[in-house]
């Protein structure tokens, strides 16, 4: 199966842009490319339904006209860990379903970006984790993480307990990297390179501005014109 799943090594580090812009490369560089938001939590409620935001960044950079059950197969209203939020939904989640969203996916797109809900250790049902879910879709991982200050040890201990669960690491991406890094920001990439066992595939800018599409947008332009580009998407497994 051609796919990656996309894990942060905390909420907030920015994978949903770093895996939409991976998205929106791919669709202009005219692959068939698919997307996957298995669980979202602190969805918002439009026309008496819930919608991902997440989902619909993912799908729009993919060229996606819609966000389908496929996609987004849980929507919680709750901002909170998925297993809580889906208890107070009354919403069980169920791998299975997952699994044939995702096997679904694959026979649509050349290869499909699924993105996971905070860190690896997130709870989704009955004690089983993100970790978890990674594992039952059998396909490998892109850690993204955050530039700065305590990012070395929330990286590898990601990259750790990945590697303790026979999870595949296919890399680290460091995102929202500053213009004038400080020393922490230098030091970073190099100490998670050697210590974590995970390369580090990319350093992705960060881009000014609220409207998260014009981010994306920019970034999938600055990853056109990276020549480290062809050497992340050969990692990830998208050429």
């Amino acid at each position: 199966m051609k796919g990656i799943f996309i894990t942060g090594t905390d909420t907030g580090v920015g994978k949903t842009i770093a895996a939409a812009a991976l998205a929106r490369l791919l669709h202009e560089r005219g692959m068939n490319v698919g997307v996957m938001k298995p669980v979202t939590s602190g969805c918002l409620e439009k026309n008496c339904r819930l919608v991902s935001e997440d989902a619909e960044l993912l799908a729009w950079s993919a060229g996606l006209a819609v966000v389908d059950a496929d996609v987004a197969p849980y929507l919680l209203s709750q901002p909170i860990a998925p297993a809580e939020a889906a208890n107070l939904d009354g919403v069980r989640i169920e791998f299975r379903i997952i699994g044939e969203a995702f096997a679904r996916l694959v026979s649509r797109y050349e290869f499909v970006i699924v993105e996971g809900a905070g860190g690896l250790m997130v709870p989704l049902v009955d004690g089983l984790l993100i970790a978890d879910l990674v594992n039952y879709l059998s396909i490998p991982l892109l850690v993204v993480a955050r530039p700065n200050l305590g990012t070395i040890n929330q990286t590898l201990l990601t990259c750790f307990v990945a590697k303790k669960l026979e999870i595949k690491v296919s890399g680290v991406i460091i995102n929202n990297y500053p213009e004038r890094p400080g020393i922490a920001e230098q030091s970073a990439p190099a100490q998670i390179a050697s210590l974590s066992g995970a390369p580090i595939l990319g350093l992705f800018p960060h881009q000014a501005g609220f409207d998260q599409r014009e981010i994306v947008v920019r970034l999938a332009k600055h990853l056109a014109n990276d020549p480290a580009t062809p050497s992340i998407l050969q990692k990830i497994g998208a050429l």
